[in-house]
């Protein structure tokens, strides 16, 4: 199991060592040139947004609470699907458009033709703030699966899995996070079918699954649970909507829609989204079942779980069912999922440190090396702070992503959704809306009534894009900005209906290539 882990590990490592070696400027090092494929793009965006809460959160909860939890997975995978197709094409040419943005506070800095720098400062530091502790969660996460594979101290786990992690992402940059991904997310898909599939051979009567948790004690629960393949049992439409309302959190999310403006063209978008929605189809499939087999495993063979959260099912299904180099192999999709969404976290928030912040702030050009040797720099002093804030966890895995992914929904989505789709955005109405999105998920996540109930990211949504209507309404949007916004519209119409010319085609045919 080791070898298979060190195995793992070193080709991360040799990824990182390739890209680095393929990454000579600054921009390559933040977005990859513009020059993803689709297939890398899709795998590359589903890996980095799943996280452990695909092998641990997701199976843990349905697990030990039952099929009410699957409200997320479906709002997740709408959001998955309708990400792709709405923001995904007009994305990719908005923000090349828009003064060849390479950040998502850059770009709304110059859909907006912001001349104040306050709107890139506001979304950098949101980006900072959220993801901290997104970050964090990942590093509870490799904490955790340290402890159940292999019975060690949390703390180890945690420092190693960081460690690889913040090495392949500081030397290889964009194209690193890029295609680890793509290794990752492989692994993923393949664990979440090996586990419940070969477990389902070893049951004694396998279609028990869909019965066994109702009528009988199961893992570490004394009592059956009735419920169990009831969907909304125990749960309230308030709750129903909140879980549904995870699916709008995706238009908000840095490190995914980072992928869509590094795609190498617009109509690619479309290939992507069928792969995409597929791999993530797919893998909901696998965690739900390793849920299912689990409450009939552990009752039939009389195995224990390692935690009874239900958060490592997946973990001691797959020590359980294979030999140990098997299992090692399987066992590193947890480590996939966990690695592949630091790195990309911890990229973008240095590329906001940098990017979004230090050159607004220093007023000053400074080389394209000493960019590169402060963005590697960032790497590592974020990931020191998130391994401060996961020492001690006092939350799941699913609690500390779900703050993170309120926030980004609430406060990024709507501006997002409106740069692309209203030319009437002004800065003035963007800053609103992000600043009032992430104060209302901090403020509701943090009050205990029934109101909170609901999950943070709906009246964030909803008080955000309140905001930035009301306060756009009432300012000016600047005339090049609409300008800006019109040969946006056209470049990328241009490029999807010619999904075999390259942008610099469709640029070259809209008046005065507005870059």
């Amino acid at each position: 199991m080791i070898t298979a882990i060190v195995l793992y590990f070193a080709v991360m490592l040799a990824i990182g060592y390739y890209s680095w070696r393929k990454t000579s400027k600054y921009d390559d090092y933040v977005l990859g040139g513009r020059d993803l494929p689709p297939f890398v793009a899709a795998i590359s965006a589903g890996a980095s947004d799943m996280s452990g809460w695909l092998l641990m959160g997701l199976p843990g909860a349905l697990f030990a609470t039952g099929m009410s939890e699957l409200w997320i997975m479906i709002g997740l995978l709408m959001g998955t699907w309708a990400n792709w197709k709405w923001v995904a094409p007009r994305l990719r040419s908005f923000s090349e458009v828009s003064g060849d943005s390479i950040t998502l506070p850059s770009f709304f800095e110059n859909r907006t033709h912001d001349t104040s720098r306050v709107l890139r400062v506001v979304a950098a530091v949101i980006i900072i703030f959220f993801f901290t502790f997104y970050v964090s969660s990942g590093m509870v996460a490799g904490g955790k699966y340290y402890e159940s594979t292999f019975g060690g101290n949390y703390l180890t786990g945690m420092l190693i899995v960081g460690a690889v992690t913040v090495i392949y992402t500081l030397i290889g940059g964009f194209l690193a996070v890029s295609y680890t991904d793509v290794v990752q997310g492989m692994l993923m898909f393949a664990a979440l079918l090996a586990v419940p599939i070969t477990a389902l051979f070893v049951l004694n009567n396998p279609a028990d699954i869909f019965s066994f948790a109702a009528e009988n004690p199961y893992g570490p629960y004394p009592e059956a649970n009735p419920t169990y393949f009831n969907l909304f049992a125990g749960v309230s439409a308030v709750t129903i909507i909140g879980n549904l309302a995870w699916g709008l959190g995706y238009m908000g999310q840095p490190h995914i829609v980072t992928r869509f403006m590094a795609l190498r063209s617009p109509a690619e978008a479309a290939s992507a989204r069928r792969t995409g929605t597929t791999w993530v189809s797919v893998c909901y499939i696998g965690a739900v079942f390793t849920a299912l087999v689990g409450t009939v495993y552990f009752s039939q063979t009389g195995a224990q779980i390692t935690d009874a959260s239900g958060e490592t099912v997946f973990l001691d299904l797959a020590k359980l069912l294979f030999h140990p180099l098997i299992a090692g192999i399987i066992l590193t999709a947890v480590l996939a999922a966990i690695m592949s969404t630091m790195s990309s976290q911890l990229l973008i928030t240095s590329s906001a440190l940098i990017e979004d912040l230090y050159r607004v702030v220093a007023k000053r050009e400074v080389s394209g090396r000493w960019l590169l040797l402060a963005s590697r720099g960032m790497v590592v002093a974020i990931a020191l702070i998130a391994v401060a804030l996961a020492v001690n966890p006092s939350d799941t895995v699913l609690g500390l992503v779900g703050f993170a992914w309120a926030g980004f929904g609430a406060a990024f989505g709507p501006v997002v959704v409106a740069s692309l789709y209203w030319k009437r955005l002004t800065a003035p109405g963007a800053i609103a809306a992000m600043l009032s999105g992430a104060v209302t998920v901090f403020v509701w996540g943090s009050i205990d009534s029934a109101l909170t109930e609901l999950y943070e990211i709906v009246p964030g949504v909803i008080v955000a894009t309140v905001a930035m209507v009301a306060v756009s309404l009432a300012t000016r949007a600047k005339p090049e900005a609409i300008e800006q916004f019109n040969a946006a519209v056209r470049v990328n119409d241009y490029a999807m209906d010619n999904p075999t010319a390259s942008f610099d085609d469709a640029l070259d045919a809209v008046e005065g290539r507005n870059r």
